[in-house]
């Protein structure tokens, strides 16, 4: 882990080939490639896969098994994945075009946007899921002052915290806040007691507040944001958008379809997925599960993502506010159009 001393930076991206140029290599980086299954009507055999990174939360679940059970294989596509050892390096291998698509949290987008990444939001993936949890005694935000937050710098999760204590007249000057590697990472440290608050995403919220006895949960988003706020959403690169929009296409098709396999039958999908997605026990996930749905139709939250900018720029990460072009919808509206039954039957939807 990192310490915070009062500075934040975004991964300086003007150096930097924004173009995409091939794979570049990374340390630590690996790839997890299947077998092609056949091309996309008239396009190249080798533009029928697609390289994507992802979180660790509930809220790469419409991802996570359009991966395990290869969806988009049905339209031509195969999902591959690409494993970051952080979270830094989760948000800018899509940047630094590492990677063709990823689901990242909407504030990471948007300092990758700011930055000047060719990157839309294209789809949803997941809502609300994000909570403060504190340790026993921790019961308000006026006593956080002085202790030690885990968190991800450019995520949900710092922003959450950011707001919270705004909204309960406490600077974010007036706590510490740790970086944290990975969530398997902040939440044994949260654990061992190193840190003394942790805004983290589900299944993991609902695993320490039943591990650590005593624990609190200061806020799980809604009582800030409101219910179905955004978390995590769909993000491409420009050029795919531009050379291949069928690929994006099949794969929110295939997001779409993992939804709703979700929601008619919770228990399947977890089987699937905990222990190979997710490090928690199955009580654990079925509790999170609840806690931070899969929406793959978040037009609804378009002012919500762009109007979270303002605290993006007052913690000093963007100078100007993206506007509604950082956004295409066009491929999901699409997707929706030709596909209404499936769209039809998903419980959250715009």
């Amino acid at each position: 882990m990192c310490d915070h001393h009062g500075t934040r930076s975004f991964p300086d991206l003007s150096g930097v080939d924004l173009d995409r140029r091939g794979f570049l290599k990374a340390a630590g980086a690996t790839t997890l490639t299947l077998g092609i299954s056949g091309g996309l009507a008239g396009e190249a055999l080798a533009a029928s896969s697609v390289k994507s990174t992802h979180g660790t939360g509930f809220c790469n679940l419409p991802l996570f098994l359009s991966h395990a059970r290869q969806t988009a294989q049905e339209d031509g596509l195969t999902l591959e994945f690409v494993n970051t050892p952080t979270f830094a390096e989760h948000v800018t291998f899509l940047g630094t075009g590492q990677v063709d698509v990823g689901v990242l949290p909407y504030t990471s987008f948007v300092a990758l946007y700011a930055a000047g990444a060719p990157v839309k939001i294209v789809g949803g993936s997941g809502i609300e899921g994000c909570a403060i949890v504190s340790q026993p005694g921790l019961d308000s935000a006026e006593k956080l002052k002085g202790k030690t937050l885990g968190t991800f710098q450019l995520d949900t999760l710092e922003v959450l915290p950011y707001d919270y204590l705004k909204a309960n007249g406490v600077d974010m000057a007036d706590v510490n806040v740790r970086y944290v590697g990975n969530t398997p990472e902040a939440v044994e440290a949260f654990k061992a007691g190193a840190l003394d608050w942790i805004c983290t995403i589900e299944p993991y919220a609902s695993s320490l507040l039943q591990d650590v006895e005593g624990s609190h949960l200061l806020s799980d988003g809604k009582d800030i944001y409101g219910p179905n706020y955004t978390d995590c959403v769909l993000c491409a690169r420009d050029s795919l958008i531009e050379s291949n929009p069928d690929a994006i296409k099949a794969l929110i098709k295939a997001m779409m379809k993992s939804q709703l396999a979700f929601e008619q039958d919770t228990q399947t999908v977890l089987d699937e997925v905990v222990g190979v997605y997710y490090k928690t026990s199955m009580e654990n996930a079925v509790i999170g599960a609840t806690k931070q749905p899969p929406m793959v139709d978040q037009r609804a939250n378009t002012d919500f993502i762009l109007g979270r900018t303002d605290s993006l720029m007052e913690m000093g990460y963007i100078k100007e506010k993206p506007d509604a072009s950082a956004i295409d919808w066009s491929m999901l509206e699409e997707v929706i159009a030709e596909n209404p039954d499936l769209h039809a039957q998903l419980k959250y939807k715009s």
